[in-house]
């Protein structure tokens, strides 16, 4: 048995809890009988109940909100930390390129490469609005502002031409935006092909910044049957997909039928790709 004698304030704090809850769900339920029954709410709930249980639900739904809001500035720090490491790491990457004093790096393997992609993907942020508030640009289906620009470091997909002519989008990183000839310079994700495109903002799609919560903000992802752009699984190319279905929860990803004419049908069977690697297809569907 815990001695409380030592600490009297503990004591009468963990006997006004004890007390307060019971309170609180009694007053709750003889209200919800009262509601039911109009008739034996005056017997059951006294005018002085009916004023303290308001008041008990007043603060703890004030209490509710500052959490919340602390919650909201702690997710914005976090925010805050993660841009200054990318800044910090495009610094270095920009220095490496004009360094030539130092050794090349190595390659990076295709199985590193495979596992910081899906964990970029499960560290993109939810996006957490306040009652009211409509999922901004850029969160899950929602596409960019029209004058948007992407910034150094930002993931985008490209459309780039391949080695044998044909055009593919490609899982790309923004270098560098020119305002005078509004094309960007972007390195393929890749660095087998360590290749650098200079691009036309049309030839750019920006991969969504925020999740989607599909319990609070459904409108903001892609449903069943909407064409998309997905990366399509261990790989680092995008290719045209069917929505099969859309995520049920924050954690879920797409279900998606990509198109492939080695199937009866036309569609692979479903695969799963995360919120962060799907996009709005610009192209007509195929008949």
């Amino acid at each position: 048995m815990k001695d409380l004698s030592l600490n009297p304030s503990s004591h009468r704090e963990e006997c006004r809890l004890s007390l307060r809850i019971p309170i609180v769900n009694s007053m709750a339920l003889a209200v919800k009988i009262g509601t039911s029954f109009p008739g034996l709410q005056s017997r059951l709930v006294s005018p002085y109940y009916r004023t303290k249980l308001r008041g008990l639900y007043t603060t703890a739904k004030a209490d509710a909100e500052a959490e919340c809001n602390i919650l909201r500035k702690a997710l914005e720090k976090i925010a805050e930390i993660k841009s200054l490491l990318e800044e910090r790491r495009i610094a270095a990457k920009i220095a490496g390129l004009y360094n030539d004093s130092e050794p090349p790096r190595k390659t990076m393997r295709r199985g590193v490469l495979m596992t910081l992609l899906q964990q970029s993907a499960m560290t993109l942020p939810l996006w957490i609005g306040k009652p009211g508030d409509k999922p901004p640009p850029l969160c899950g289906a929602i596409p960019a502002a029209s004058d948007y620009v992407a910034k150094p470091g930002d993931k985008v997909a490209a459309r780039v031409k391949a080695v044998d002519g044909d055009e593919q989008w490609i899982l790309a990183e923004v270098v560098s935006y020119n305002h005078t000839t509004n094309k960007y310079e972007v390195d393929d994700i890749d660095e087998e092909g360590k290749e650098r495109h200079t691009l036309s903002r049309r030839r750019i799609i920006p991969l969504p910044q925020w999740k989607a919560n599909p319990e609070t903000d459904p409108e903001a992802l892609f449903q069943k049957d909407q064409l998309v752009l997905a990366l399509y699984p261990q790989t680092t190319c995008f290719y045209r997909a069917l929505i099969h279905a859309p995520p049920q929860r924050p954690q879920d990803d797409y279900s998606v039928l990509f198109e492939d004419t080695s199937y009866a049908d036309g569609y692979s069977p479903p695969l799963n790709v995360a919120q962060r690697y799907v996009v709005a297809c610009k192209e007509t569907k195929k008949k």
